[in-house]
């Protein structure tokens, strides 16, 4: 079977070159083991489903006193390899098998003496959502259940103590029940090499988004990181609004908020979050699967989203065919124009600037506008670093074009029949361009 996940990482990979990472760690680190301080120290082990495994590997070695996150396939009726459980998969989507498929899941091996199996089962309960039966987010499949596989009547205990609490607590936060598998292991087997320690090896790789935002009752062990408030949905712009869903260990939501957030001057309001969870009161498409993804709402309820970051141009242009009319679409991004004397601003005498329609950078000041008699916007100078200039070959003939430096869309061409001091008319279609007045003081 080629699986929802392998499709979604195949396509990102296409796409965004593999940008999409909710686990990824910044720079990539050599597979390694916790070194045990004594040989002869009794480990205790537990074998945990979250969905993807190379995410749940990641997670669940975070928790301090674990020394070891195996990824595996367990208490399914099959083969226990990766091909097997694709097969048997497909096989299962199709109603051609009542065997049960293999789990996606991870062995944590835990020194007792520095850490509990509650506490473990904690960083479990609060790292995927596990009330969606058979999947994680976009991960679909029995082979993405949750699942607690355990060895022994105490483990059991344990494993049920702590879901009739996470239980309370989801309940509380407007989630419903939880569908998780908690069995004794039947059968359990090693994943392939190249699975494990897949995100150390491959720190830009695939990972679910995972979690609920939700907290385990008085959690309180530094080796769980606090969830983050949900957004309050009445606090937002209900009309539109950007929110960038985030994770902590995320490279590409970094590079976001230093290409894009840090320098905002969109007219769109945006907001960043690391509550997996829509904002209260509105609606999501669909799941989450990865960070950072970025939704825009229109009144409480999704109309798009972007998943993953590869370039300013890229979301720029995503954001640029949900804000402007298809005409203007036409001039911005098929270099398109308006015809003569029927655009927008050419009349337009008001101190102030002319600012890109999406991003709300400054184009254009209002003292370099002139009248050219082309029917078009003229300006002989552009705001400093506003514009990028390049050769234009069509239509036959060969011109300047103008576009601007931070969405890259089209706005004009640029001629040497103006004005001193520069001599350049900059023509411009008025129906991109957004005109700002100066504040009166």
């Amino acid at each position: 079977m080629f699986s929802t996940r392998s499709l979604q990482a195949l396509l990102l990979t296409l796409s965004l070159g593999l940008l999409v990472s909710a686990c990824a760690k910044e720079t990539p680190a050599a597979p390694a083991k916790t070194a045990l301080s004594n040989p002869n120290t009794q480990l205790d082990s537990i074998v945990l489903g979250l969905g993807c495994f190379w995410g749940a590997e990641k997670r669940m070695s975070e928790v301090a006193g674990v020394v070891d996150v195996e990824s595996g396939y367990a208490n399914g009726d099959i083969a226990g390899n990766y091909q097997a459980v694709l097969d048997h998969e497909r096989a299962v989507k199709k109603g051609k098998t009542n065997q049960r498929n293999h789990a996606e899941v991870v062995k944590v091996t835990f020194d007792p003496a520095k850490t509990t199996l509650e506490t473990v089962l904690i960083k479990f309960w609060e790292s995927h959502n596990p009330t969606q039966g058979d999947r994680q987010g976009n991960d679909v499949g029995t082979n993405y259940r949750s699942a607690i596989y355990t060895h022994g009547p105490a483990q059991s205990e344990i494993a049920l103590k702590t879901r009739v609490a996470y239980q309370q607590a989801l309940t509380k936060g407007g989630l419903g029940a939880i569908t998780t598998d908690i069995a004794p292991l039947k059968k359990y087997f090693p994943a392939e090499t190249y699975h494990q320690d897949y995100l150390k090896k491959n720190p830009q790789g695939y990972c679910g988004l995972g979690g609920t935002g939700v907290k385990y009752p008085g959690s309180t062990s530094a080796a769980l990181t606090p969830a983050a408030p949900r957004l309050d949905g009445k606090a937002l712009a209900f009309e539109r609004q950007l929110v960038v869903f985030e994770a902590e260990e995320c490279a590409f939501c970094k590079q976001f908020k230093a290409e894009v957030l840090d320098r905002w001057q969109s007219p769109v309001p945006i907001i960043s979050t690391l509550n997996p969870n829509v904002p209260t009161g509105w609606e999501l498409g669909k799941s989450l699967f990865a960070t950072p993804t970025i939704v825009l709402f229109e009144r409480g309820k999704e109309v798009s989203r972007y998943t993953g970051y590869s370039n300013q141009a890229a979301f720029w242009k995503w954001l640029g065919y949900r804000l402007l009319s298809p005409a203007q679409q036409h001039i911005a991004f098929d270099q398109g124009t308006e015809r003569a004397g029927t655009g927008s601003h050419l009349d337009e005498k008001r101190p102030g600037t002319f600012v890109d329609p999406i991003t709300g950078a400054p184009l254009f000041r209002s003292d370099t506008k002139f009248e050219s008699g082309t029917g078009w916007p003229s300006f002989f100078n552009p705001v400093d670093g506003a514009i990028n200039l390049h050769e234009d070959r069509m239509l036959g003939m060969t011109r300047v074009e103008v576009r601007s430096a931070s969405s890259g869309i089209h706005l004009g061409h640029v001629f040497e029949d103006g004005p001193a001091p520069t001599h350049k008319r900059y023509c411009i279609n008025g129906n991109v361009l957004k005109f700002v007045p100066d504040k009166v003081k």
